[in-house]
Formats: structure tokens, sequence, C-alpha cells
């Protein structure tokens, strides 16, 4: 007799412990058997095992969710945005298909041409707008709208000047500002984006009213309205162009002046 009870000792009676003939017949010890909790180094090595199969279960999450987001913007690519844009580049071969009926001088065809190049028009104004109020921004969308605009200005300024309405010095001046810019935007895109000002939204305003003008067969004040109508949009249409050349110079000299000090920090 030792006079240590047999619970002290790891006996048979223990009751924290199972032997070879316990219950359960495991033969586990150091387990309670009312189910105690790990203490200890066991109990940090079952959390660190339980948050181990948990990231494992969510590293299969982010797989899944990023398989079920290109399917969300592949299907938002059908929205009412960009089926706008696309109803605006279906209508260009109509237009001028419209504009060069019976020679391009029938008044009733001009004016149907007229009715196309207005629906080009508006639905530009309210296919931007739906984009960015709902969140229909795709990427087709930003490649695809632009196109449209220059495409129905370019067709009917085309149209126009080979008919002899417009002299090809306007048309060139016009075209020759969208096309120039719209690579001046790509050549500074590493150094950031050059927004649209309120002056380019002028510009587009003054120049499809200009242009819509001209399409239409008019005759009297009307037409000497147009040509100072179309004189505005050719203004505005060369100053935005200086404007967004300068800022395009301004923006390249902010993003080498951000590059060179990044280096000269990173050097010291």
């Amino acid at each position: 007799m030792t006079g240590v009870p047999a619970s002290a000792a790891g006996g048979p009676g223990a009751p924290g412990t199972r032997g070879a003939a316990g219950p359960s017949g495991t033969g586990t010890s150091g387990t309670g058997a009312s189910g105690a909790r790990p203490t200890g180094a066991g109990a940090s090595g079952a959390r660190t095992s339980d948050t181990a199969a948990s990231g494992a279960q969510n590293s299969k999450t982010p797989r899944g969710g990023k398989l079920t987001a290109v399917a969300v913007n592949q299907a938002s690519l059908w929205n009412v945005a960009n089926l706008l844009t696309m109803l605006r580049l279906v209508l260009v071969p109509g237009f001028v298909a419209l504009m060069l009926a019976d020679g391009g001088y029938d008044p009733v065809w001009r004016a149907w041409a007229w009715a196309a190049f207005a629906v080009a028009m508006i639905t530009d104004i309210f296919d931007g707008h739906l984009a960015r109020t709902y969140n229909l921004v795709t990427d087709f969308g930003k490649i695809a709208d632009p196109i449209a605009d220059k495409a129905i200005m370019g067709a009917a300024l085309i149209c126009l000047s080979s008919l002899g309405d417009l002299p090809w010095w306007v048309t060139g001046v016009i075209l020759g500002r969208e096309l120039g810019i719209t690579c001046l935007r790509f050549l500074v895109i590493r150094y950031g984006v050059i927004p649209a000002s309120r002056g380019g939204k002028l510009k587009t305003l003054a120049q499809g009213t200009a242009v819509g003008m001209y399409v239409l067969a008019l005759t009297g004040p009307l037409a000497t309205l147009r040509f100072w109508m179309m004189a505005v949009a050719v203004a505005l249409t060369v100053i935005t162009g200086a404007d967004y050349v300068r800022q395009a110079i301004v923006l390249r000299r902010q993003g080498l002046a951000e590059r060179k000090a990044a280096a000269e920090e990173a050097e010291a």
C-alpha cells in the first residue's frame, strides 16, 4: 500500500482514462470519458489542423467564384447598353445606303438618312448613361462604343464631302482630330487616362447638330444657319484637340517624374 489512490495512479478505475479493456475498445489513453477538450500542444495542433482544413476548403472557393464571375461577365455582354451600341454599328451601312440612294440628292431619302443618323446620336447618349448608372460597363462596350461613334460620324462626313455638300478639308480636320486623339490616348495610357472634358462634350453636340443639318436638304436661312453651326463645330474640334494634346503632355511629364522619384527612392 503506497497510499496513492487508484485514480491518481492511472489505474483502470481512473475516470480520465480508458485502458485496453475500456468500453470503446480503442486502447487510446489521455482522453476523458466525458470527451474533455485537449489542452496544451495537442489543442494547438488541433486548432492548426482545423485551420489548415478550413484554408484548404476556402482555397477551392475562389476558383469557383472566378468561374462564376467569368460566366456573369460573359452573360452581361447582352445588356441594354451594348445592344444600343450594336444598333449604332448596324445603322452605319443603313445610313450610307439611305444617304446615297437615288444619287444622294433626293430630299425624301435624305430625310430617312437623317432619321438614322439622329437615332445613332441619341442612342450614343443613352448607352453611355445606362452603362454608368446600372454598372453595365463591359470590355466590349469600352471598345465598340467609340468605334460606333466615329463610324457614324465618319460615314456622314465622307458622304457629304463626296456629294459636294461639305468641303473635304472640314472632313479631314474632324476625322484627323478624332483619330489623332484616340491614338494619343493609347500612347499615354501607361501614365494615366485623359478624361473627357466638358469642351469635348460640347464638341460632340456641335458636330452632331451640324452634320445632321447638312444631311437634311435645307435651303434658305436654315442652310446659312447650318454653315455657322459647322463653323462652331470645327472651332471646338480644333480647340478641344489642342487641349487634349496639352493634357497628354502634362500627364506624361507627371508620369515620368513619378517613375524617376520611385527609382531614386528604391536606390536609396
